[in-house]
């Protein structure tokens, strides 16, 4: 039996959401562009999916919601379309963090290459970004500040509504990566003060390959993907109609249980970090302090390959991760973990375990009685847990 505990890897699709989604694959199948009455039904749905899920993040008109293919999408946009407008000659700068999605990262450091130049904040000791390093980052040619809202390795919540506020001071403006804090906290485009926030739906129990962009009533941004003028000329392309009712509908359940989710995944969260810290030596949450997202757990074991352990629970039929799953086919130590200055003798024993709407406390309890056993074995062939914590014995 598998037990699941990667679900900011990604999560399964709801039953729910897809009994929304089904009529749309078959008896409603139009192109929301068409003009006769399939596709005019079909564009009708699709405004009903916008509409709910810019009311659910908080926005002031749907007109402020783009559907787009996913966060990674999304994240491109929100800064190649806003440097290509803010800066088009190049010259500017923008202010982002050493811990973000490489979806972030990446169409970063291809900016520079085009003549922008990048500030990497470093969080700080504990775990966060601080609106203080940020204003000290600015320049006066910021354009843009992207960090994430809440990190999709450690959990750790940053403080937006201050950073934005520090950001629309420097006249900059301000996106936020909200791929993993979505549904799972309270999350409000206008009390957070953002102007472009990133989503995606299979992070919420909403299907693949749909996803969106929130921007603001007024902030400039270029198109990225160029074509029929779909989504208001912002985003060219077909609609996914059955994605975007999957989405809303993934959303709408998000929130209308966020109430008793959230509490319950605190639990579960703190009762794997506590049993594991409990049962093995040597062994530490990468975050312990500050806000955090209630369903991951950062654990790391030292002196032993987050790989190793984690072939060894997938034989057992535990599915976890040792980081991100978009570079979990990485040797490199994480990017995030060594941001938050975790060693990287030791970041290599990371594995993130993840909860969601199907874990329970027997799968906590029976994945720390597998995980235990796989560590002292690995430990007692592994010559650098010898060399860090037995020599001498």
């Amino acid at each position: 039996m598998t037990r699941y505990l990667d679900y900011s890897a990604t999560t399964p699709v709801d039953p729910r959401v897809l009994e929304a989604m089904l009529p749309y694959f078959t008896e409603h199948f139009g192109n929301a562009n068409s003009l006769y009455a399939i596709g005019r039904d079909a564009f009708t749905t699709l405004e009903e999916a916008r509409t709910s899920i810019a009311g659910n993040i908080g926005a002031k008109a749907p007109s402020e919601f783009v559907f787009t293919s996913g966060g990674t999408e999304s994240d491109n946009m929100a800064l190649i379309g806003s440097m290509n407008r803010l800066a088009p000659d190049g010259g500017g700068h923008i202010v982002t963090s050493a811990y973000e999605h490489h979806a972030i990262l990446e169409p970063a450091h291809w900016l520079e290459k085009q003549g922008h130049e990048v500030t990497l904040v470093k969080p700080g000791a504990d775990g966060h970004i601080h609106a203080e390093d940020v204003a000290a980052a600015i320049k006066p040619n910021t354009k843009l500040v992207s960090i994430i809202h809440a990190n999709n390795e450690v959990g750790a919540i940053n403080d937006i509504k201050a950073i934005s506020e520090v950001a629309h001071a420097a006249g900059a403006v301000m996106h936020t990566d909200a791929v993993q804090s979505l549904g799972k906290i309270p999350f409000d485009v206008e009390d957070l003060g953002i102007d472009l926030a990133s989503f995606s739906a299979h992070k919420i129990y909403g299907p693949k390959g749909i996803g969106g962009l929130y921007i603001r009533r007024g902030t400039k941004l270029d198109p990225f993907i160029k074509g029929g003028g779909q989504e208001q000329r912002r985003r060219s392309g077909t609609q996914n109609v059955a994605g975007a009712v999957g989405f809303a509908k993934a959303l709408e359940l998000m929130i209308a249980e966020q109430e008793t989710e959230m509490p319950r995944l605190v639990a579960l969260r703190d009762s794997v970090i506590e049993q594991v810290l409990a049962r093995l030596e040597n062994t530490i949450t990468s975050l312990d302090s500050g806000d955090r997202l209630p369903n991951i757990a950062p654990l790391i074991v030292k002196g032993v390959e987050g790989e190793s352990m984690l072939l060894q629970l997938d034989n057992l039929g535990f599915s976890i991760s040792t980081g991100s799953a978009c570079s979990s086919g990485s040797l490199e130590p994480s990017h995030v973990l060594l941001a938050i200055g975790i060693p990287q003798v030791i970041a290599h024993g990371s594995l993130r375990v993840s909860l969601g709407r199907y874990t329970t406390q027997q799968d906590i309890d029976d994945f720390v009685e597998a995980l235990v056993p796989i560590v002292e074995r690995l430990r007692a062939m592994s010559p650098v847990y010898t060399r860090m914590f037995c020599s001498g014995k």
